[in-house]
């Protein structure tokens, strides 16, 4: 259906259908994100099915993790703390370049059928695996093809929640990513009492239907009807047609945005066909540009952080219910464990990134980052010494609090090292960041405890990562700050680094977007 045309700014309809999107965007975090989680639930039957080794067990939770991380968006966070102005975060959400495969399927079809195709992966990824007699052939079902299915869902859904939304994008982000923590919380008592009734075949059988509803919400994605200024209403007619997330990003953000040769947000007059179609490449093919920010050092010691921080915030995820039943834990309680993990990780996510928006804490954000990363790494040290249920609740309360925290401020802290105009391109090579850690850490873990006989190595291992990414990130907060009281002394002005410019650019875009209203 043709779209009409007027003059004016089109905006985002900030409700309506919007709230039906953030609905199956929600659903698609509990389908994807939580029942990954609750993939460790099936740890120790998967173990005395196949007789398998913990290292060889443990592939299955670390293939369907790295497998979406490579082919899909990985991100839990709210945008709620990342101060931005309206066209970069529109440009966060709906060009992330973080997810290669949901994107190519979204721009070369539509978002409704690559949610659609992926709730179908996914859906017989499961299926297929309760009828499987080998590990290895878990490995496909589950690692490659359900793993394969979630990135195709998910980052299309999260495209179209940015694009429906801009006023109430952070309540709309928060509704909807809320579903894994939510998820969590419901689902893993629920898979438990599946394995108990129908063992684990059985339960993976039920989770296939269930997760049969990414097809259900792959097919309410419809096409996106903006507005302008004036009130006339403005149809994307090649959403039904392409679903091009690009093609939001035409009417919504080419009006008011285009990248110089800094990454810095301009106006443009008219945008050529030559323009949009460089833009519809760009989603999927990324100019030398917006990856000079690799070249910082402050960047690259944040990327060996993320290194470490990959390697270690993973274990606890793949072997607390493990540890738990070998504790003695009964496994209804074992299970509830994961079920407090994922409740306290959305509390934290939240109330920590509203903490640290607050006027006193927000120049200490990097700090509090690193605190809550430490804080993480002490709690899994103390692990070996918790043998009972009553003693790792605390753990599952303050592991899952301070994951949730420092998640809600990996944007913040990524803006603020490398610069608003580059966050966009920085994200994507953070999130790609974790996707080796997350394939190769559960198996190493793994590993440990097939030669050590217990969990006292592998939770060291995973207290020890944590604790170097915060030392690492300690090391760079020093060196900024010396470098800030070297020039104070020396009388000079702070030359303008990447991170500097992002205020720069926040008052820029506000002046620009407030001349073109």
């Amino acid at each position: 259906m043709a779209g009409k045309q007027q003059s004016g700014v089109a905006s985002p309809p900030d409700g309506g259908w919007g709230w039906v999107i953030v609905g199956c965007c929600f659903m698609v975090t509990i389908c994807t994100r939580a029942v990954t989680r609750c993939i460790s639930i099936f740890f120790v039957e998967f173990q005395a099915h196949f007789g398998a080794d913990y290292s060889a067990t443990a592939w299955i939770h670390s293939l369907v993790d790295c497998t979406t991380m490579l082919c899909g968006q990985y991100c839990s966070c709210t945008p709620g703390p990342v101060l931005l102005t309206p066209v970069l975060l529109h440009k966060y959400f709906t060009q992330t370049r973080a997810a290669p495969v949901g994107s190519l399927v979204g721009n070369r079809w539509s978002c409704r059928a690559a949610v659609m195709l992926g709730g179908l992966l996914s859906s017989c990824g499961l299926l297929l695996s309760s009828f499987t007699n080998s590990l290895e052939l878990l490995y496909f079902t589950i690692g490659v093809v359900t793993g394969l299915g979630f990135a195709l869902c998910y980052t299309p859904t999260i495209a179209m929640v940015g694009c429906y939304f801009g006023r109430r994008k952070a309540l709309a982000y928060g509704i909807a990513m809320s579903g894994s923590g939510i998820g969590t919380f419901v689902l893993a008592p629920a898979v438990q009492l599946l394995i108990e009734l129908y063992s684990w075949r059985g339960a993976l059988l039920v989770l296939s239907a269930f997760v049969g509803n990414l097809c259900v919400c792959g097919a309410l994605l419809g096409p996106i009807t903006v507005r302008q200024e004036e009130g006339v209403e403005v149809e994307s007619a090649g959403e039904e047609r392409r679903g091009n997330v690009s093609s939001h990003n035409d009417e919504l953000v080419e009006k008011l945005s285009k990248e110089s040769e800094d990454g810095l947000s301009l106006l443009p007059e008219n945008p050529t066909p030559q323009v949009k179609k460089r833009r519809c490449f760009s989603s999927c093919f990324l100019s030398s540009k917006e990856y000079r920010f690799l070249l910082l050092p402050d960047f690259l010691f944040l990327a060996m952080s993320f290194l470490f921080l990959a390697s270690g915030c993973s274990l606890p995820f793949v072997y607390l219910v493990p540890y738990a039943l070998s504790a003695g834990v009964s496994h209804q309680h074992a299970a509830f464990l994961m079920s407090i993990l994922g409740v306290i990780d959305i509390v934290g996510n939240i109330t920590f990134g509203w903490l640290t928006d607050r006027r006193c804490l927000k120049p200490y954000r990097l700090a509090c980052y690193i605190v809550s990363v430490a804080m993480e790494g002490f709690c899994c040290l103390f692990v070996p010494l918790l043998r009972s249920f009553p003693l790792l609740v605390p753990f599952a309360v303050l592991y899952g609090y301070f994951d949730g925290a420092y998640v809600a401020l990996i944007p913040v802290v990524t803006s603020d090292i490398v610069g608003a105009p580059y966050l966009s391109s920085a994200l994507g090579v953070v999130y790609f960041l974790h996707a080796i850690p997350y394939l190769v850490s559960p198996p190493i873990g793994g590993w440990l405890v097939d030669i050590t006989g217990s969990y006292t190595a592998t939770f060291y291992l995973s207290g020890a990562a944590l604790l170097a990414s915060s030392l690492i990130l300690s090391t760079v907060a020093g060196i900024r700050r010396c470098r800030r009281r070297h020039h104070l002394t020396e009388h000079e002005p702070l030359p303008l680094s990447m991170s500097d410019q992002s205020d720069c650019v926040i008052a820029f875009n506000n002046a620009v977007v407030s001349q073109a209203s």
